[in-house]
């Protein structure tokens, strides 16, 4: 099960620009400009201007009037020199869009503000039935405000900036003049970041989203990782000790494709706090590839359970694990313990949380008046009864109110919801649930329901663990599609619920062989005591996923994988249960139909 390391350590070497994108001297920008009748969304296009440049030459120029079919208001005619009269026999937008997607074809558009200018253009893309490009697009006044200071600049204006920079042309709110002035102010912005790493135009944009130098010089980390699933390691080394051995695992992760992966850390894409503060921390990643993405999963489980990783989002105590147990004596009630021993007795669940356990055992006593006293009472003495038994809440065998006989029947009730079939207690709490309901109590309802739902997600939890457990072996393929290389099988020999061997088969092998020397070769799995899965419940349940997903083929099993027929209920079938019962649910009476395949 474990796979060769692969370290990764800290280091000064520059990635080659395959690894990290398009150079920006080999990019080529579209520099565009607009005039319009107004700020608003519903204004018009008056003027195009746009340059295409590509590693500091001009390839091309591009501009136009446009003729807006609407008034031009006097102060932007001021303001833009831009008058009816100039547009009057001008090409309308129907005819100088498309001209202009053609001329931007390939490139990436760069504007000042260029929400505004980008807006424009996919409004009209949008309105005239043309599909937007996917244009790369970078903001000049995003990348000023990264890169310059506040005391080089008062603002990030296209006035300013060309002033600052003393660009060829000065910006006269004419969209040529405008984006040629733009181009000068884009050429010097890349120049003051050229020293900081920034080679390529990902990272240039990575630069506007304010991405840390610090964050961004430790994308080499994952130069050399292998386009691979498994679990990768954020590590820190020990300053005190100096030595490698003596590292603090500081995060666990899992990927299809590991390089891609750890790469996005170090980008904007990456938004979490406390992941920036490990990435402060770590002094490097370490590697794990997997054979399959399952594999993958179920590693990182086991590895986060066994570091405990401070940066990992975990359950405080994933180990702690409660069980709700219809105890061995002569008027039996439900306990929750914390062990699962071979006692014979029933158990249900495990719960990560106590309060799951008390939403299920208070659902079961708002079906079933069971006694939830704790004290011993003896089949042939009674005792006086309790407050619950007044209240219709218990049906009382302390007192001799119910029979034996009678209680053994209702817990066997109890026993059925548990591990068979859970409509008798949706029947149950029918009549009450209805009649909080006609009674606008709502919020009774309400807890009800939840208590309710508790229920019925813990028994589709432990029919899909106790499932797995039950199988001394399961050896199950899938056929996986890998866009970019060839189709493959992925081949895992699953035992009592625990992930034992994983491979696969590429084209060429022999499926049936790589199943028979996984299971030769896989993990030997002690069969675990119940109902207990041999292997954590996020574990099984992870691979019950798998298990469960279309185009699983079944090799080999040892066991019988399958649930009880009721022993789940569908949102569906719950509602016909409390509304009254479902002609399905009836007919499967009638029937006598007992246990359906866990893959139906």
């Amino acid at each position: 099960m474990e796979a060769a390391g692969h370290k990764v350590r800290p280091n000064t070497l520059q990635d080659s620009f395959d690894d990290l994108g398009v150079p920006l001297a080999e990019t080529t920008f579209c520099v565009v400009d607009l005039e319009t009748t107004g700020g608003a969304e519903t204004d018009a296009i008056t003027e195009f201007g746009a340059v295409k440049v590509c590693g500091g030459e001009v390839l091309g120029e591009f501009q136009t009037l446009v003729n807006p079919h609407t008034h031009i208001p006097p102060l932007v005619a001021v303001l833009t020199g831009i008058t009816n009269q100039m547009v009057a026999a001008a090409p309308p937008i129907d005819q100088v869009l498309p001209a202009f997607l053609e001329f931007a074809q390939g490139t990436v558009l760069v504007a000042h503000n260029a929400r505004f200018d980008v807006g424009f253009l996919r409004r009209n893309c949008a309105a005239l039935g043309y599909p937007w490009p996917k244009f790369g697009v970078l903001d000049t006044v995003a990348l000023a405000r990264t890169i310059l200071l506040a005391d080089e600049v008062p603002d990030c204006r296209l006035s300013t900036l060309a002033r600052y920079f003393h660009t060829a042309v000065t910006p006269d709110h004419r969209a040529l003049h405008d984006a040629r002035a733009t181009v000068d102010v884009l050429h010097a912005l890349i120049e003051r970041v050229g020293n900081l790493g920034v080679g390529t135009y990902e990272e240039l944009r990575e630069f506007t989203r304010k991405v840390s130098p610090q964050r961004r010089s430790k994308r080499s980390w994952a130069k050399d990782l292998p386009e691979e699933p498994g679990v990768y390691f954020f590590v820190a080394d020990d300053q005190l000790s100096g030595d490698p051995a003596d590292r603090q695992i500081l995060y666990v992760g899992k990927s299809g494709n590991l390089r891609k992966r750890v790469r996005s850390y170090f980008t904007a894409s990456e938004k979490r706090p406390r992941i920036e503060e490990m990435i402060r921390v770590a002094t490097g990643v370490e590697a794990h590839p997997c054979q399959t993405p399952l594999h993958a999963e179920v590693t990182e489980l086991r590895m986060i359970a066994a570091h405990a990783p401070r940066y990992n989002r975990r359950s405080k105590f994933p180990e702690r694990q409660h069980w709700i147990k219809i105890t061995a004596e002569a008027f039996p009630r439900l306990s929750r313990v914390t062990q699962v021993r071979d006692d014979g007795t029933t158990y249900f669940g495990p719960f990560g949380r106590r309060q799951q356990t008390d939403d299920v055992i208070d659902a079961l006593y708002d079906a079933f008046p069971i006694r939830q006293c704790t004290t011993k009472l003896s089949r042939t003495r009674p005792s006086p009864s309790c407050a619950l038994a007044g209240m219709h809440r218990c049906v009382a065998p302390c007192d001799g109110s119910v029979s034996f006989e009678g209680y053994g029947d209702l817990v066997e009730q109890v026993r059925t919801t548990l591990t068979r079939d859970v409509r008798p207690a949706c029947r149950a709490l029918r009549a009450r649930l209805r009649r909080l309901v006609a009674e606008q109590r709502y919020e009774e309802a309400e807890l009800l329901r939840r208590r309710l739902s508790a229920l019925l997600d813990a028994a589709r939890r432990f029919h899909r663990v106790t499932s797995l457990a039950g199988c001394a072996q399961i050896v199950a393929a899938r056929w996986e599609a890998r866009p970019g290389s060839s189709d493959e099988w992925h081949l895992h020999v699953i035992r009592h619920g625990r992930l034992a061997a994983a491979g696969v088969a590429r084209p060429g092998d022999v499926p049936q062989a790589v199943a028979r020397m996984l299971v030769a070769t896989a993990e030997t799995v002690p069969e675990p005591t119940g109902p207990r899965s041999a292997a954590t419940v996020e574990e099984t349940l992870r691979i019950a996923d798998w298990l469960e997903q279309p185009g699983v083929r079944l090799i080999d099993i040892d066991g019988d994988w399958a649930w009880p027929l009721y022993g789940v209920l569908s949102h569906e079938a719950l509602v016909g249960e409390l509304l009254g019962g479902s002609p399905e649910a009836d007919q499967g009476e009638k029937d006598g139909t007992g246990e359906r395949p866990a893959w139906d």
